[in-house]
């Protein structure tokens, strides 16, 4: 009931998955990932602890291969299960149980597994790899992974339907302040075209967590700050600071640095301030 792909990044920084089905909320189901360790995706008739066992076999050293052995091993229901992994040196493995519904099937390339169940049929996964394969390495992972979903649902997807999508990509050091491993951490739970609404989101979510390169940074320095200080209180907020909260932007600014199109902005928000 479930197409997905699982992947490292062509850098190996970043581990990922995408998935969609005809179902509520897939990416509460699954999806999982830890920066440094691998990725899991876990359907068909899911085992959802597959998603901690896995990540767990590969802390623990093994490879995708034989952290999918020894998950289907230690599982009575392993004929109703697909899973996918990639494992922290990007390699990858698939597994189809063999009462899972037709049209079902996986197939893996040099980092990553894409894998399928109730497909309209092979070629959807087949399109998912081509679309993985055909993008640009140097992109971001959460592009390709997208890519590789929308690729897979042209070629016709779960043959039931639509309803929901996901996607979540993991970096060491690259969530919420830099607290965590995750870099991007999207679900559509119940959409008639999830796909194109999970590429509107991730969109919104590179426009407001942006990774900002060192060209596009400026010293932090007394100077300016007071400069934009004063700018925000012009606007109603008590420093600048508050002004990039209320905004959402404050993923632009650093305890040494703050990007150059939020300064630009918040000059022109106000071009009648004068010191």
């Amino acid at each position: 009931m479930t197409f997905s792909i699982v992947a490292r990044s062509a850098d190996g920084d970043s581990w990922g998955v995408a998935v969609a089905s005809k179902f509520l909320a897939v990416g509460s189901a699954v999806p999982a990932a830890v920066a440094g360790v691998g990725a899991v995706a876990t359907q068909a008739w899911a085992n959802v602890a597959y998603k901690g066992l896995a990540l767990a076999h590969l802390d623990e050293g093994a490879t995708a291969s034989i952290a999918v052995q020894r998950l289907i091993e230690e599982d009575d229901g392993r004929d109703h299960r697909q899973v996918g992994i990639v494992d922290v040196e990007g390699g990858a493995a698939t597994y189809t149980g063999s009462a899972c519904l037709e049209w079902a099937g996986g197939l893996t390339g040099d980092g990553f597994a894409v894998q399928g169940n109730i497909l309209a049929g092979s070629e959807v996964i087949e399109a998912m790899r081509d679309a993985f394969e055909a993008s640009d390495p140097e992109a971001p992972l959460a592009r390709r992974l997208l890519a590789a979903l929308a690729a897979g649902d042209e070629a016709g997807g779960d043959s039931r339907g639509r309803q929901s999508a996901a996607l979540l990509v993991v970096k060491e050091g690259a969530g919420y302040g830099g607290f965590d491993d995750v870099a991007v951490d999207l679900r559509i739970d119940d959409h008639e075209d999830p796909i194109p609404e999970l590429e509107r989101l991730l969109g919104l979510h590179e426009a407001l967590s942006p990774d900002v390169a060192d060209e596009d940074q400026v010293p932090d320095t007394p100077e300016l700050m007071a400069e934009l200080d004063a700018r925000a209180r012009s606007l109603g907020h008590p420093h600048f600071a508050a002004w990039m909260g209320t905004h959402n932007l404050e993923a632009y600014g650093g305890p040494d640095w703050t990007a150059k199109q939020v300064i630009e902005e918040l000059r022109a928000a106000t071009p009648d301030w004068t010191p």
